[in-house]
């Protein structure tokens, strides 16, 4: 349900319009006045299951509109002919499909194809590859990345996408789905966010948490212990030029490590991307300090001096 520009009931302006694909009208929703006809529906027509249809495409209207394009996504195709009026006097055929795609429109389009294979890689929702599809095709009319690849662009406007977005990925996670490397794509998202202004949120200890222990399977209490000893660990000032990332991973092998459900740091490091010595040195910053760290209802299985030290 929704308005059109331009047009309105003539007895209810203010009323919202709505929309009759079926018949192509649009009808008052006050007093059911029809106020336009003719509505173009540009989604398409019908599904179509090739190996079902012998390869005949019977949708006549294509696939929706995509706004990021130009005029590339509309098209003619014309059909294999099969009369002799088709073919000129040496069998050749007289008409052929002849490409009609921008090259702008062709790179955006291979983009969009490659920032949809990686998310699906590693389950991004939708509203995270439309966003990235847009701040790709930012960079691409600012003309500022110029020679660099785009697969690369692409990359980086996916890892920017999910730190916007609130649910950042490592850019190690980001790498095992891309063909680039970390460095390349490093350069791409700092050239990005100097050239477009463009911001994205610190990450915390917090925004890797849940995935991290869930991935691990480890219980809730536990969660909770990591959270905060790697929230205090921070405040405190504990692990002063640690990423948060390495910290998380720490704190969670502190957690389990105290409580009967206990994990390896190389099983921690595996899910976190980092290594073990790097768990290992963030881990013996914190020990000493760990009984401020641990939350006052935690339930110890292993007493805190009993913990092991590295």
């Amino acid at each position: 349900m929704s308005g059109t520009a331009g047009v309105a009931c003539k007895f209810h302006p203010d009323a919202t319009l709505i929309e009759d694909y079926r018949a192509g009208d649009q009808i008052c929703s006050e007093c059911g006045l029809v106020v336009g006809d003719r509505v173009i529906d540009v989604g398409s027509e019908w599904r179509t299951f090739s190996s079902e249809s012998g390869g005949e495409d019977k949708s006549r209207v294509g696939g929706a509109e995509n706004t990021l394009l130009g005029s590339s996504d509309l098209s003619t195709i014309i059909g294999p002919g099969t009369g002799g009026a088709s073919f000129s006097a040496d069998g050749k055929a007289m008409y052929n499909n002849r490409p009609t795609v921008s090259s702008s429109d062709r790179t955006l389009m291979n983009a969009f194809r490659t920032i949809s294979n990686m998310s699906d890689r590693i389950n991004l929702p939708r509203t995270i590859i439309d966003r990235a599809n847009n701040l790709f095709k930012m960079v691409s009319d600012g003309k500022n990345l110029k020679g660099r690849a785009n697969d690369a662009i692409a990359a980086a406007c996916l890892y920017i996408a999910c730190r916007q977005e609130g649910v950042p990925r490592t850019f190690k996670e980001i790498v095992a789905v891309s063909t680039i490397s970390k460095k390349e794509i490093g350069r791409c998202f700092k050239l990005i966010l100097k050239a477009h202004d463009t911001s994205v949120d610190l990450i915390t200890t917090g925004d890797f948490m849940s995935r991290f222990c869930g991935t691990l399977s480890l219980a809730r209490d536990v969660q909770k212990a990591a959270t905060s000893i790697a929230k205090k660990a921070v405040d405190l000032d504990i692990v002063p030029g640690r990423s948060p990332i390495s910290v998380a991973a720490a704190a969670i092998y502190m957690a389990s490590q105290a409580s009967d459900d206990k994990r390896t740091q190389r099983e921690i490091a595996d899910i976190a991307g980092v290594a073990d010595v790097t768990i290992r040195q963030s881990y013996k910053l914190m020990l000493p300090r760990a009984a401020e760290l641990f939350p006052q209802d935690f339930k110890f299985t292993t007493p805190i001096e009993n913990l092991p030290q590295n």
